[in-house]
């Protein structure tokens, strides 16, 4: 796994001006700000259609697209922000304990290994953490494939622009900064569909995209909020009660018509949840520290040039670092054999010497740290001695295991049903969220459930999209101690 973009935080140069673009379904859509004497000045703005899919279509062609639509468009300028489409993005949400620094990032890498449904190898990790009592994080990792990532970079070399950041659309316009009023369940409307953010403690704890929420007919675009707010309820029941009490406020950007609609169906929906629902129709006074323009409408590609231009550090940033000063050294002085062997000479010994002293500082680390523990681990040694010599006169029924046992059994092995969340009540009652690559491919598993002697009352709650990865919700009711 990357670690680099997880436990190091990214050093971008000062610019003066610069390019939000946001690829949002089909449509293109920029804004070029310049900062000038405490103010943030429009330079160009523009919205167009791209025919061709930047997943899909050769780098070249989609390159060269953007870059006739920036021509015809005036801009000009070469440093961008690119907003990431969500759905691009995989979420893993993991409980952090107090720990050193090293031992905090290693334990993240095997989170990350474990929460992902791709090798974390080939994704580009990004993190946002809030604290929660006793010192723990609540840490929410996001991951993008690498190969969409390396794409993108040749994208915008095509279009001759410079990436300075990539970033999240909705993580932009509602930041984590300023939380006085609690936590915040932020809706943004595209295209096509609509993004969820949770952001809470000074940390995003939930990412979610919702395709196909957004429909056209004869012209007139609505917005699915029973869907919505449905799935508002069930990404806010998934979080601590901590956390969970501490959101008071959902704030939806997008078209102001589209927005208030929304708005008027979740408030009737969300009111029971004690939760405000408002629209943002303009930024608010102070946003970003400096005076806005007069006509800014909030959206995702001013945010993000608006955060690049204040120095705002992204709350995910999947801009994969930039070559250390030993590596670009290595390269410039690589060619010709006296400098080939001078640099291969230098490299060596500076390895040696490097290996050395972190050789050193981690020997006087773990000693520390040993010393710290010494006392703990021999009494936890005399524990674990009692409980090996004691085990087999304690029960071995647990409730927890057996359901797991059963539910991986029921599993195939092909990899068409995947299992994302599953929840385990005090009443016996187990609920399960997943993805299945046909609509066929769950059947199985809730038959194979079915026969099994104490499970009851398994059925599909929901099911969710019309093509792969589909979405689904199924439950059942398990019997306690009838399982052996």
């Amino acid at each position: 796994m990357n670690s680099a973009p997880l436990f190091k935080i990214r050093k971008r140069k000062k610019l003066t001006s610069v390019l939000g673009l946001v690829v949002d379904d089909s449509k293109l859509e920029g804004v070029v700000l310049r900062r000038s004497n405490g103010a943030l000045e429009k330079l160009q703005s523009f919205s167009a259609p791209l025919t061709l899919d930047p997943l899909t279509a050769a780098p070249e062609l989609v390159g060269r697209e953007i870059r006739n639509q920036l021509d015809a468009a005036g801009v000009h300028e070469r440093d961008c922000v690119v907003g990431l489409p969500l759905k691009w993005v995989l979420a893993a949400q993991t409980e952090l304990p107090p720990l050193p620094p090293a031992d905090a990032a290693s334990l993240l890498q095997l989170e990350a290994e474990k929460g992902f449904h791709a090798d974390a190898d080939t994704l580009q990790i990004a993190r946002s953490e809030c604290a929660l009592t006793g010192g723990k994080k609540l840490v929410l990792l996001g991951g993008i494939p690498k190969a969409q990532v390396l794409a993108l970079e040749q994208i915008l070399a095509a279009a001759k622009l410079k990436p300075v950041s990539f970033a999240l659309g909705i993580a932009a316009l509602q930041v984590t900064v300023d939380e006085a009023a609690g936590g915040v369940l932020a809706l943004a409307i595209g295209e096509g569909g609509v993004s969820l953010q949770v952001t809470v403690g000074g940390g995003v704890v939930a990412l979610r995209a919702f395709d196909d929420t957004v429909e056209t007919e004869g012209g007139h675009r609505t917005v699915q909020a029973d869907v919505l707010a449905r799935e508002a309820r069930v990404t806010l029941g998934q979080l601590p009660e901590e956390l969970r009490t501490q959101i008071k406020r959902v704030r939806i950007f997008g078209p102001r018509e589209l927005a208030q609609q929304l708005a008027d169906e979740m408030e009737l929906r969300l009111e029971p949840m004690g939760l405000k629902v408002d629209t943002v129709p303009v930024y608010p006074p102070g946003e970003f520290g400096v005076t806005l323009p007069a006509d800014s409408t909030p959206s995702p590609a001013f945010s993000l040039a608006a955060n690049v231009l204040v120095d705002r550090a992204p709350a995910f940033e999947f801009l994969p670092p930039k070559p250390t000063l030993v590596e670009q050294f290595a390269a410039k002085y690589s060619s010709g054999p006296l400098r080939t062997t001078s640099a291969v000479a230098a490299g060596v010994a500076a390895l040696i010497l490097a290996l050395f002293l972190f050789q050193q500082f981690q020997l006087w680390r773990l000693d520390r740290q040993w010393r710290q523990m010494e006392t703990k681990a021999t009494e936890l040694s005399s524990v674990q001695d009692k409980i090996q010599q004691y085990q087999p006169w304690y029960g071995r029924n647990y409730r927890s295991l057996q359901i797991l046992r059963q539910m991986s059994l029921a599993f195939t092995e092909n990899g068409d049903v995947t299992a994302k969340a599953i929840t385990i009540r005090d009443d016996g009652t187990v609920s399960c969220s997943g993805t299945e690559q046909n609509n066929a491919a769950l059947l199985p598993v809730e038959n194979k459930l079915s026969a099994v002697p104490g499970i009851s009352d398994v059925h599909l709650e929901q099911t969710r999209g019309n093509k792969p990865p589909i979405q689904f919700v199924f439950s059942f009711k398990f019997n306690n101690g009838a399982l052996e």
